[in-house]
């Protein structure tokens, strides 16, 4: 089976405060072969960069109205006119709320849409080849 990943390099706002905020270069990446899942990986000041894997579904709906709870929050904004999508981190290391335009998130997003469609994500993952591997042996 051959499988897609479907990657864009963005910067992303880390907001400090009300009234300030620092870019943080990231790079999102969707992989056919891990369906269900994103990935971000945040390139920061430090020796190795900084991974976050969640839900596609929670990133996709965020776009759209607030949701998730616990370590991953996502939900729309405006910031200075634009619009944007705000995604509140937590882990053990801290917390981290990061300003993402929502015009490339939702153009991403689309790609990866496109390359597994909502609703196809179990046929990705050759669970019902392997089971019919396993029954004729």
């Amino acid at each position: 089976m051959h499988h897609t990943v479907v990657e864009r390099e963005l910067e992303l706002r880390l907001i400090l405060s009300p009234e300030r905020s620092i870019p943080v270069a990231a790079l999102l990446s969707y992989h056919t072969d891990d369906p269900y899942a994103i990935h971000i990986t945040f390139h920061i000041n430090s020796d190795h960069p900084v991974d976050w894997t969640f839900a596609r579904e929670l990133l996709v709906e965020g776009v759209f109205r607030a949701c998730g709870h616990g370590d991953v929050r996502v939900w729309p904004a405006k910031a200075g006119g634009r619009s944007v999508v705000l995604m509140a981190l937590s882990s053990p290391d801290g917390d981290a709320l990061l300003e993402a335009p929502t015009p490339q998130v939702s153009a991403w997003l689309e790609r990866t849409l496109r390359a597994v469609p909502p609703g196809t994500e179990g046929e990705q993952l050759g669970i019902d080849e392997a089971l019919d591997q396993l029954l004729a042996q």
